[in-house]
């Protein structure tokens, strides 16, 4: 990554994302991606881009700096045990294309996918789990005959903002951005960029890309030991090619957060504000919350409890208020709260509480158990 230092402040800075962040506040329509480093460098120097800590403008010449972690494998620091941290998790995958292709004897077109930590050095990381130097990373390669990759291209693009929208994601706050031929990795034939508009600002937050069979074409030249795939149907011979879909799990999760966080105004005159957060049920941590309404009943939540958390994710709360026991379940995303009184030990009903209108239902154990079923199914 390009490298400034601050002479002033000291503070270090990408170049890319100075650069990036002044023509967004300036709407000025450049290529970011598609600039080197001395073009880079121009343009900070020519509109004397401020820096963010210090507000000075005199930067030393960009410098390229390394995001890969480097280590060394055993007791000794020698050049030939010097390892690095994966910056990303997809070059497993392929070193592991021939296995799992013969093991699983699937024919082409399929993927792979995977969900592991990644490594980077990041210059500036920030914006809470926006930018870690340690993330998790999920990234499907899928494999495909050459010349249908920009059809499966077009289907797994469409397939992940779709997957984004069922759980939740305001669109309003989601750009799909396509790359410029100049922007485009020399291996690429097409890449485009899902961003999302954070409260820093709008941010990437999925890439997906056609990157034709480079990756195994590499790997098998390194190794010495061929990659390919026979079609067993026609008997043809060739490299796949792969449509890769690269999500950071810290940052959806960040997404899904910013979209769901909703500050619900109950009695303005009391200035009662209520905290909720509007999880879509696959993701809410819990999906229902059990709550005696006293202490007296324990024994009878507890029982519906273990019942309960057999189907689904569930916790229990027994501390407090039932009006202070919904609200904290509110603030944590719980979208069903079951409510055990002292009709349930009547007739074995409870009340189930939506978390997002407040209204509430009484039926049987056995139906509140099918009804918050139904509502979390995805």
């Amino acid at each position: 990554d390009p490298l400034m230092d601050c002479k002033n402040c000291k503070s270090r800075h990408r170049a890319d994302d100075l650069v990036e962040k002044y023509a967004e506040k300036h709407k000025l329509n450049i290529s970011v991606e598609a600039m080197d480093s001395d073009q880079l460098q121009a343009f900070v120097s020519e509109h004397k881009i401020p820096c963010p800590i210090c507000g000075k403008s005199d930067f030393t010449p960009i410098r390229k700096f390394n995001l890969m972690f480097k280590t060394f494998q055993g007791v000794t620091e020698d050049t030939t045990n010097t390892i690095y941290l994966r910056p990303e998790t997809a070059q497993g995958i392929f070193v592991n294309f021939e296995n799992v292709q013969r093991s699983t004897r699937m024919r082409v077109p399929f993927g792979i996918g995977q969900i592991g930590k990644s490594f980077r050095n990041e210059i500036t990381p920030g914006n809470f789990t926006f930018r870690l130097r340690e993330f998790e990373q999920m990234e499907l390669e899928f494999f495909c005959k050459p010349g249908t990759d920009l059809e499966w291209f077009a289907y797994w693009k469409d397939f992940c903002k779709n997957w984004l929208l069922s759980l939740g994601m305001n669109e309003e706050h989601l750009h799909l951005r396509d790359h410029s031929p100049e922007e485009l990795c020399f291996y690429s034939k097409a890449t485009t960029d899902f961003e999302y508009d954070f409260a820093f600002g709008r941010g990437e937050l999925w890439g997906i890309a056609d990157r034709t069979d480079y990756d195994l074409s590499q790997h098998a030249k390194e190794s010495g030991k061929p990659l390919d795939y026979t079609d067993p149907v026609t008997g043809e011979r060739y490299v796949p090619y792969v449509v890769e879909p690269s999500l950071g799990a810290d940052r959806v999760v960040l997404a899904f957060l910013t979209d769901a966080y909703d500050e619900e105004v109950v009695d303005k005159e009391k200035n009662d504000v209520r905290v909720v957060l509007r999880l879509h049920p696959a993701l809410a941590p819990y999906k229902c919350a059990v709550l005696p309404l006293q202490k007296g009943l324990a024994d009878k939540a507890d029982e519906i409890y273990a019942k309960m958390r057999k189907k689904f994710s569930a916790t229990y709360d027994l501390t407090g208020s039932i009006g202070k026991r919904y609200r904290r379940q509110d603030e944590i995303g719980t979208p069903y709260c079951v409510t055990v009184d002292f009709q349930t030990v009547e007739d074995g009903t409870v009340t189930v509480r939506d978390r997002d209108t407040m209204e509430q239902i009484r039926v049987s154990v056995d139906e509140a158990i099918a009804y918050i079923e139904g509502k979390i199914e995805f």
